[in-house]
């Protein structure tokens, strides 16, 4: 079929756009990465946009990776993601399972519930109050329980159980499953895909995990990264860091860009593996019956 001219100008103007908004997306990162690894000096002198790094070095992770800060941050920050994401699945699953029966009692009463938290909530002073009376402050479980279900994923989720065919589930009923064996032996096997998708949502916000920790957390050695993160970007202290005062202030600098990096990367890493999930199980949850 041969394409009007109207189509060629339209996929012309919609490639410039795709692109200057990747170009806008991908600066950011680009300049935090070249400015980790470029000469300090001429980092400090450097008053235009950097495509290339300006010289060469790698004191600044050398820096970072000495400090045990790091590794201590990183490990909490795996153990929560890990196992905050087991959590997460495993909760709205069961919710999502049993909210997409249609036979189940109270349903729809149970989903106006549920979606109403999704517009209003209780705030933040409420929501420390909850868990300091439920002794959480300062211990790991503060940083998994609150966040168990997310609603907008559940309804994300729900729906994509609703999808299976009833028949499926009723034929697995007439041969003595119950909803458990149902929910882990057929249902969750046919939703690799939304599985992928909410398991990366669900990591990402754990490891992107801000505000959960400065609320809740007082000691140093629970730390995720992205405080470790905070307390190396606000000090402004080679010291810290075991530069030492002779190094110079302007290494201080890289180290910053060097602790964005090693705090990003490694979520970034994830998502090429499970890409090919992403568009389908983000679809397939998208579909309403």
């Amino acid at each position: 079929m041969k394409r009007s001219s109207g189509e060629h100008i339209f996929d012309f103007f919609n490639v410039i756009m795709l692109c200057c908004i990747i170009a806008v997306s991908f600066y950011p990162m680009l300049y935090v990465l070249n400015s980790s690894i470029s000469d300090p000096d001429q980092l400090l002198r450097s008053r235009s946009l950097m495509l290339l790094p300006e010289g060469f070095q790698l004191e600044a992770y050398k820096y970072v990776f000495q400090n045990p800060k790091i590794y201590n941050g990183y490990l909490n920050t795996l153990f929560y993601v890990v196992a905050g994401t087991l959590v997460n699945l495993l909760m709205t699953a069961l919710a999502a399972y049993a909210l997409s029966r249609m036979d189940l009692f109270g349903r729809k009463t149970l989903m106006q519930l549920i979606t109403f938290t999704m517009f209003f909530g209780g705030g933040m002073i409420p929501s420390f109050l909850l868990i300091q009376n439920l002794g959480l402050v300062d211990t790991r479980l503060a940083m998994i329980i609150p966040g168990a279900i997310s609603t907008f994923y559940f309804l994300i989720m729900k729906t994509s159980f609703e999808s299976i065919p009833i028949s499926l589930i009723e034929s697995a009923k007439l041969d003595g499953a119950n909803d458990f064996l149902i929910l882990f032996r057929i249902v969750l096997p046919l939703s690799k895909s939304i599985l992928a998708v909410m398991s990366l949502y669900y990591a990402v916000d754990h490891w992107n995990d801000y505000v959960g920790p400065m609320l809740y957390l007082r000691s140093q050695e629970l730390y995720p990264i992205q405080i470790v993160m905070r307390d190396i970007l606000i000090s402004s202290s080679t010291e810290s860091m075991g530069a030492g005062v002779d190094t110079g202030f302007a290494i201080g600098e890289n180290i910053k860009y060097a602790t964005i990096i090693i705090s990003t990367l490694p979520i970034m890493l994830v998502y090429p593996f499970i890409q090919r999930f992403f568009v389908q199980g983000a679809l397939i949850g998208a579909v309403k019956q």
